[in-house]
């Protein structure tokens, strides 16, 4: 090697920070993006546990046989035709 000098990474940037090293366009809106997936991400896990603790607080209280006026519940064959 060159005598024990480090080797400059082109990854890691230098102690000088020029304007082209800020984030574009499409990387702001790329990031933007994934802070929403994110936030809907935590939405959807929030309402899935809260389901899965208290299944019976989202179901109605009303079934669909409730609508039946003259046909008993489970006496529905004759209703088809």
């Amino acid at each position: 090697m060159d005598g024990g000098q480090p080797v400059p990474s082109p990854l890691v940037p230098l102690g000088n920070v020029s304007s082209e090293s800020s984030m574009s366009l499409e990387q702001k809106t790329t990031f933007v993006f994934v802070i929403l997936l994110f936030i809907f991400l935590g939405i959807l896990i929030v309402r899935c546990f809260r389901i899965l603790l208290d299944p019976y607080r989202s179901m109605p209280t009303s079934t669909w046989a409730d609508g039946l006026e003259g046909l008993e519940k489970g006496q529905f064959d004759h209703a088809l035709a």
